[in-house]
């Protein structure tokens, strides 16, 4: 079986909500889309964790500490930021 995309796992996931919100279905129906809905939760999960895992082994410094660092973008927002209150 090829591996879902987190976003295709997340739409996926959201129609499920939407179907069960609605009340309409029957029961056996509605369990097994609740089931689908779970691995949809756990594939979310498993790739939400694996990018954290990525990130902070990309921001961890010689010692193997992490450091905070801020992402360019962020750093010239914050500078213009300090411009402003003078």
């Amino acid at each position: 079986m090829a591996e879902i995309k987190f976003e295709k796992a997340m739409n996926r996931l959201e129609e499920i909500v939407e179907e069960l919100e609605k009340g309409e279905l029957d029961i056996d129906k509605s369990l097994e889309i609740f089931e689908e809905g779970i691995k949809m939760s756990r594939v979310c999960s498993k790739k939400l964790n694996e990018a954290e895992q990525k990130i902070e082994q990309l921001t961890k410094n010689q010692k193997g500490e992490l450091v905070a660092e801020l992402f360019p973008a962020g750093a010239d927002e914050d500078e213009d930021d300090e411009d402003d209150d003078d």
